[in-house]
């Protein structure tokens, strides 16, 4: 019994650094992550922040991970995240004019 346990413990270590399949909850957080980033048009960043995952994790989960699980589902997330990355500089100028115009009616008081 305990010879059977290890001998597919050491399976499936194989097969997971050959890139043949990957561990049940990161197949299942790739759908998730996508799944959010798809009904909320959310940047790498928020994603990465609502699941507690750094943006690289989000980037591979979407870009790589989930293109061998569920290839329609990673096209529609690559499309927002495309989108997002177009309007980026966008988003930062206007915090940035935010940020400063905000302290210059404090500085004026």
């Amino acid at each position: 019994m305990h010879n059977k346990l290890i001998q597919n413990i050491l399976i499936e270590r194989a097969l997971y650094k050959e890139g043949n399949f990957l561990k049940p909850y990161i197949e299942e957080r790739a759908v998730k992550v996508a799944s959010f980033i798809i009904n909320s048009n959310a940047t790498v960043r928020e994603t990465a922040k609502k699941f507690g995952i750094s943006k690289s994790t989000v980037h591979k989960d979407v870009t790589e991970r989930l293109q061998k699980i569920n290839p329609k589902l990673a096209g529609e997330a690559r499309q927002i995240l495309e989108i997002n990355k177009s309007e980026r500089h966008i988003r930062g100028g206007l915090a940035t004019k935010e940020k400063y115009s905000t302290n210059t009616i404090i500085n004026k008081n």
